[in-house]
């Protein structure tokens, strides 16, 4: 097993045990000695976990030898004086997933249906049962019923007693975190703004804007100031940590995302783009509504480079203080299709044909057009199996299939993270890989710091190093000159061949239209060349009121605040949040989960939720109708 029987004996405080179904110990016990070897098995355990923490547990799915177990375990429990405990060993919630669970078991075994066999289950008794329903099943049993209340109201473990807690960053004596992190935030203010937070005189040193400085000061005051309430500053430290790293060993580090709107970030080294001047919005960042942790991205260059980064962590907190998340893959198109059709013994052929049909099929409805395209492939959806099969394609979409690993993420623990979250070894040597994807780690308050590999970081690295040597001149990314007529005649051209971000050709069909003028034009111009903009049939509206053809108008005039910048046209997710939260009355937590409903992997179940609960919203504020629709098509 996973668990090896001298490591229960150390982690057995606090640890209920059940002595299992048809794969438990007390099952295996019996088959291989007997009643009697079934009883040592069951002293064992009480002999680990303690006599009052051990259950013996009966299961009845209506199997013969099922009902054997069960008499000597009752017998076992009685001589022993231990409680009786009902449960049914679910495997699916109701009995009419029963198929894909026998689906799933075939694969498993690399089976099919048809060759399975005894592998797969007799009946569909191992749903999830009412509490009517198993009483019924235990009848001559109440006490097994009657210990498994006990016990649910026994268990007091909450997920949210795993203890978490995120390093605390080793500070000189004297000092604490968020007085050294005020030190560093000061150190880059000098640097970035020519300022000093403390009052002291600093030379300028070509610093002239006395308004951004005061502003900047005044920034950097209250970012400090929530940072410190928020107890973030040990977050900072070790951001601030990994990028301090990078900067002495010459990588190339950027932050990237929101962070940009932090002024502290910006001081910190973090990020290279002034949020002052740029007028960015912190609390897209960090407010103190949201209840979140900030997220802080940092881009890296591709390679060993990004590898020298992470293993840097690794050293620093321990190969158990530091791992990456988890990507979970669920299947999809293409993936369920084959799956399903290997289970159920398509040969070869027909495997290619059903699973070129399907897999162009986006599911939106049992009636799209599936007729038409496995008529194509010359099949008759009409076939019972063929129709099974479709059934099967459909139950299985989205459901986890296998873990991979996220890109960059990385979650950081005070001491040992297998306290707090199940760890395996990554198939790349030296990396550690958490269980759970970023969204259960962000749900449980885990801090994930993302570490991105991008090939343009190690182009401009090239780039910094190439002018260095051959025209003795160091470049600061943070420092280059935002209003450069020659850059932007380049891109209002859209000769940007090369050129991050706005070399597609969506962009550079779309560069001459909008004909960027300033850096925040770039912003917008990154940003409407995605889905979300085109879907939601943004991208021309925008377009024809910059050029001055169509009027600014608003969905609603309490939304003029959040839309003014981008003429009325909602074309960022933060943009998308803000509307939400003033047209239908979103709490922060509310507006979170419609983020996250908009993420990478889309839910429409999820959309279709948050759709009812707008229009509920916009309808209590009196929004009209035809507004509504409008907001909505932006949304969702």
């Amino acid at each position: 097993g996973a668990v090896l029987e001298h490591e229960l004996a150390q982690h057995a405080k606090g640890i209920v045990c059940l002595t299992g179904g048809d794969e438990g110990p007390l099952a295996a016990a019996l088959k291989i000695g007997g009643p009697a070897e079934a009883r040592r098995a069951v002293e064992h355990l009480t002999g680990i976990f303690g006599h009052e923490n051990v259950y013996v547990e009966l299961q009845r799915h209506f199997h013969r030898e099922e009902e054997a177990r069960n008499r000597v375990a009752i017998e076992i429990a009685r001589d022993l004086h231990l409680p009786l405990l009902a449960t049914n060993g679910v495997c699916y919630a109701t009995p009419h997933d029963r198929p894909l669970c026998d689906v799933f078991t075939a694969i498993r075994h690399h089976q099919t249906l048809m060759t399975a066999g005894r592998l797969l289950a007799r009946n569909s008794e191992r749903h999830l049962k009412t509490s009517e329903e198993m009483a019924q099943l235990f009848a001559d049993l109440p006490e097994a019923i009657a210990n498994t209340a006990e016990l649910s109201a026994r268990l007091e473990f909450k997920l949210s007693d795993l203890g978490y807690e995120f390093p605390r960053y080793p500070v000189p004596e004297g000092e604490t975190m968020m007085s050294f992190l005020r030190q560093r935030t000061e150190e880059g203010a000098r640097w970035r703004y020519g300022i000093s937070l403390s009052g002291d005189r600093v030379p300028q040193n070509g610093f002239h804007n006395k308004d951004l400085q005061q502003r900047a000061r005044r920034q950097i005051e209250r970012e400090l100031q929530l940072i410190e309430k928020l107890e973030l500053a040990g977050y900072f430290l070790i951001v601030w940590d990994i990028v301090r790293f990078c900067r002495e060993q010459n990588i190339l580090a950027q932050g990237r995302g929101s962070a940009a709107n932090s002024a502290v970030c910006y001081s910190l080294g973090i990020t290279a783009v002034d949020p002052i001047s740029m007028e960015l919005l912190f609390e897209r960042f960090l407010s103190e509504q949201r209840g979140e942790w900030p997220d802080i991205d940092i881009d890296l260059p591709s390679g060993d480079q990004r590898e020298r980064v992470i293993q840097y962590i690794y050293q620093r907190y321990g190969q158990r203080g530091a791992a990456m998340t988890a990507n979970v893959i669920t299947y999809r198109n293409r993936m369920a299709a084959r799956e399903m059709g290997k289970a159920m013994g398509f040969d070869p052929e027909t495997l290619n044909k059903i699973s070129a049909a399907v897999a162009t099929w986006e599911y939106k409805d049992a009636n799209d057009a599936l007729d038409r395209r496995f008529h194509d492939a010359g099949l008759d959806l009409n076939h019972p199996r063929l129709r099974k099969y479709f059934e099967l394609c459909t139950a299985v979409q989205d459901l986890p299939r296998h873990l991979g690993q996220h890109s960059g993420g990385m979650v950081i623990c005070q001491g040992q993270l297998d306290s707090v979250v199940p760890l395996e070894p990554a198939s790349m040597p030296g990396r550690v890989v958490v269980q759970w994807d970023k969204e259960d780690c962000a749900d449980m308050g885990i801090i994930k710091v993302d570490l991105l590999g991008l090939g343009m970081m190690a182009v401009l690295e090239e780039s910094i190093q190439l002018i260095r040597n051959d025209y003795h001149q160091e470049v600061d990314l943070a420092h280059l000159p935002p209003d450069d007529s020659e850059v932007y005649s380049t891109l209002q051209k859209a000769d940007t061949v090369g050129m991050f971000q706005i070399e597609s050709r969506a962009q550079m069909s779309c560069l001459p239209r909008l004909r960027p003028k300033r850096f925040y034009d770039i912003v917008v111009q990154v940003a409407i060349i995605r889905p979300g903009p085109i879907v939601g049939q943004m991208v021309n509206p925008f377009l024809q009121r910059r050029q001055g053809r169509e009027p600014v108008t608003y969905p609603h005039p309490s939304l003029e605040p959040v839309l003014a910048r981008t003429m009325g046209v909602p074309l960022f997710q933060e943009q998308l949040l803000r509307i939400a939260m003033i047209s239908a009355n979103f709490t922060g937590g509310e507006a979170e989960e419609l983020r996250r409903a908009m993420g990478f992997k889309r839910s429409q179940a999820r959309m279709k939720e948050i759709e009812v609960r707008l229009r509920e919203g916009m309808t209590r504020n009196g929004i009209a109708q035809e507004a509504q629709e409008q907001i909505i098509l932006s949304i969702t």
